[in-house]
């Protein structure tokens, strides 16, 4: 069922998220930090799946921590350059970056 799961989300969900404006690169990393799926180049993939989810899992205990009944749903980083949007789930992380300069 996992594995029937992560397909879904790799070809439905991929395919529809990359098709908006903006939309540079689509990551779905495995609950151990390892890339299932991606849309960007082998490094750029590495480097963004080991940070973004070290700080999901961050962000995840600091929302435990601060209400223990609550848990992270969505985590989203803007800066000058990307925006980066982070679905978590028990099995995976999507992960999206984008341009935000790019109307969609």
């Amino acid at each position: 069922q996992r594995r029937v799961r992560e397909a879904v989300v790799s070809t439905q969900s991929t395919g529809r998220i990359q098709s908006h404006k903006g939309v540079i690169g689509i990551i779905v990393v495995s609950q151990e930090g390892i890339p299932i799926r991606t849309t960007l180049d082998n490094a750029t993939t590495v480097q963004y799946a080991g940070l973004i989810h070290e700080l999901t899992i961050k962000a995840k205990s600091t929302v435990r921590d601060i209400d223990p009944q609550n848990d992270l749903t969505f985590l989203r980083i803007r800066s000058k350059k990307h925006e980066i949007m982070v679905a978590p789930d028990k099995d995976y992380l999507l992960i999206v970056i984008q341009d935000p300069s790019v109307n969609s």
